[in-house]
């Protein structure tokens, strides 16, 4: 029986939940490449290591394991007259630095607050779930490899799930051959 080890295509049922037992997301099932390539959380990728289907998981992460402490200096306060005019509720803003994006919380006569945080920042997560399977590996100079998006693109599982939103995508160029 096939173990997950690094460049192995995993299918897998998984809930997320916080410390309370409070359902964050619960879905049907999750793809990924697992090997370090930033797809899943570290420490979930760690704990199915060597696992086999019909196994079962469980981790409990730090908010440094998930999605970082909430940073009080990702929420700020900023006049109207400085912002697009036509933002609203929930418009995304990209920030100075690279990669942060601030989301508009909430807008008054004068000002719009604005939060760069996750949603889930400074939340200790739980992620448990069962029946990790082997689904396929990457293989380099096969007739039948495909780039990994497409076999993800192609796997009508796959969700948006909170810890895949950070943006983390496949590697451009890593190809995949379904087993």
């Amino acid at each position: 029986m096939d173990k997950i080890k690094k460049n192995t295509l995993v299918s897998m049922l998984i809930k997320l939940e916080d410390e309370e037992g409070n359902i964050i997301d619960d879905s049907e099932e999750l793809m990924y490449l697992h090997g370090g390539y930033n797809q899943i959380f570290k420490k979930i990728e760690d704990e199915l290591e060597g696992k086999k289907a019909g196994d079962t998981f469980h981790v409990v992460l730090t908010p440094a394991e998930a999605y970082g402490e909430y940073d009080e200096a990702l929420h700020v306060k900023e006049l109207l007259e400085d912002l697009p005019e036509d933002i609203t509720v929930g418009t995304e803003l990209d920030g100075e630095e690279e990669g942060i994006v601030y989301v508009v919380e909430r807008i008054d006569e004068k000002h719009a607050i604005l939060n760069a945080n996750h949603e889930l920042a400074g939340v200790a997560l739980v992620a448990s779930g069962n029946n990790p399977r082997f689904v396929g590996r990457i293989r380099h100079k096969s007739r039948r490899i495909k780039p990994v998006a497409q076999v993800f693109q192609r796997a009508h599982c796959v969700r948006k799930w909170p810890f895949l939103r950070k943006g983390l995508k496949p590697r451009h160029g890593a190809v995949a051959v379904v087993a």
